[in-house]
C-alpha cells in the first residue's frame, strides 16, 4: 500500500471511528448484530431480524430508524432496494478494531498446531517448516495460508554451475543445512566453457559459511578491486549468479501460497465466483503481495487488511491477517498468516495466526 493510500485509510477509520464512539449503547448493539450475523452467514440482516435478536424489545421501526443512522455514518449498506443490510468495509474495520471480542486458543488448539508443525521440525528444512505452517493455518482456517520470508536465511556450503545451452546455465545452491535450490542465469554471449569452471571454482573458495547477502557484498569488493583472478566473462558469470542468488534482481523474498483452493469452498452466486477469480489473478501479482506483506513486517503484533484498504486486493474484496516471526536476533525474518473473503471469523483467526507466527520463530531460532 503506497503512502498515499495509508493515508486514506487511516482517515477514514478515523473519522468513522469518530462516529462510532457518538453511538448509544443500542445503536452499537445493531450494529454488532449486523456484522456478526454477516460474518456468520453472509447475509443481509433485516430490521425484523435485527428486533427479535435483541437483549431489549425493540419494534421494526426503532431499528430501521438506528440502521438509517449506521448508513449515514458509512458503516451499513443495502446491497439492492428492499434487501437488510450488510456491513461496509469501513464498517467491518471498525468493528474489527473497535468492538470484537478476541480469544486466546485453548490448550487443545494450541497442541494441535504445535503437533501439526513442530513433530518433525528436527528434520525439515526451513522452507519445509514454513510451508508446512503456512498448509496448517489453510487447513484449519478454511483460507489460503501465506508465508513471505527472507529467500536466503541459511548458510552457504556449495555453488555449482551447469550449462543448459549457449546463453543459459543453471545455478545450484547448496547450504549448510542440506537446502539446495536452483536458478536459471542468463550467459553472455561467446562464453567458453572453462569460464564456468572457473567461477565455480572461484565461489566456493570463498563463499563458505557466508550467507548470500554477506558473500556478494565480500565478492563485489573484490572485483571491483581488479583482485579477482578471473577473465571478465567469468567476472559476469559470478556477478549475475549472485545477483540471481542474493536479490539484486528484486526477488529477495520467497513466497509460499498453500490452500488456494479453499477460496472456492460453499461458493453460490456468480459474483462469489468473479471475486474468487480476481483473487487468482491478483495472487498471480506476486510483487504486489510481497510489497504488502513487507507492511506487515513493519512493527509488531496482526495485522488486518480489509478488502480496498490496499490496493492489491481492491477489487476482490479480499482481507489479509498476517503477523511476523522472528528469529534469534529478535529480528522480523518474515511474516505467515491467510488470506480469505472479508466475512471471516476474525475473532478465532487472529489468535491463531499470533500463536503460529511466534511458534515459527521459536522453531526457527
Amino acid at each position: 500500500m503506497r503512502e498515499k493510500e495509508l493515508h486514506i485509510a487511516a482517515q477514514a477509520v478515523h473519522q468513522g471511528m469518530a462516529g462510532l464512539t457518538d453511538l448509544n449503547a443500542r445503536s452499537r448493539d445493531i450494529f454488532r448484530h449486523i456484522v456478526e450475523s454477516f460474518l456468520a452467514t453472509g447475509d443481509p440482516v433485516g430490521s425484523r431480524n435485527v428486533s427479535r435478536q435483541l437483549p431489549v424489545t425493540l419494534s421494526p421501526a426503532s431499528v430501521r430508524n438506528v440502521m438509517s443512522d449506521l448508513e449515514a455514518l458509512g458503516l451499513i449498506y443495502a446491497p439492492h432496494t428492499s434487501a437488510g443490510r450488510l456491513p461496509t468495509e469501513l464498517g467491518l474495520r471498525l468493528f474489527v478494531d473497535g468492538l470484537l471480542e478476541v480469544g486466546g486458543l485453548s490448550q487443545t488448539e494450541r497442541e494441535q498446531i504445535k503437533s501439526q508443525i513442530s513433530g518433525n521440525a528436527e528434520d525439515l528444512l526451513i522452507e519445509d517448516v514454513l510451508s508446512e505452517a503456512s498448509g496448517m493455518l489453510s487447513g484449519l482456517l478454511r483460507c489460503a495460508g501465506v508465508v513471505l520470508t527472507e529467500k536466503q536465511i541459511v548458510r552457504l556450503k556449495h555453488i555449482q554451475f551447469v550449462t543448459l545451452e549457449p546463453t543459459r546455465a543453471l545455478a545450484v545452491l547448496v547450504g549448510e543445512d542440506g537446502s539446495v535450490e536452483n536458478r536459471v542465469v542468463t550467459l553472455p554471449e561467446g562464453l567458453p566453457p572453462s569460464a564456468l569452471v572457473q567461477a565455480t571454482n572461484y565461489l566456493n573458495a570463498r563463499i563458505a559459511g557466508q550467507t548470500l547477502s554477506e558473500a556478494r557484498a565480500n565478492i563485489q569488493i573484490e572485483l571491483e578491486r581488479h583482485e579477482a583472478e578471473l577473465d571478465a566473462l567469468s567476472a559476469k558469470v559470478v556477478e549475475a549468479g549472485l545477483a540471481v542468488w542474493s536479490g539484486a534482481d528484486g526477488g529477495r523474498k520467497n513466497l509460499i501460497v498453500r490452500g488456494r483452493s479453499h477460496l472456492l469452498d460453499e461458493l453460490t452466486p456468480l459474483d462469489d465466483m468473479e471475486r474468487i477469480r480476481r483473487l487468482f489473478d491478483d495472487l498471480e501479482a506476486k510483487k504486489e503481495l510481497i510489497q504488502l506483506l513487507e507492511l506487515a513486517e513493519q512493527g509488531d503484533g496482526v495485522k488486518i487488511f480489509i478488502g480496498s484498504e490496499n490496493q492489491l486486493f481492491s477489487l476482490s474484496g479480499s482481507s489479509l491477517i498476517v503477523a511476523p516471526f522472528q528469529d534469534e536476533e529478535h529480528k522480523t525474518v518474515g511474516v505467515l498468516g491467510v488470506i480469505g473473503p472479508t466475512r471471516l471469523n476474525y475473532a478465532r483467526i487472529i489468535p491463531m495466526v499470533d500463536y503460529t507466527a511466534k511458534l515459527v520463530g521459536r522453531l526457527l531460532t
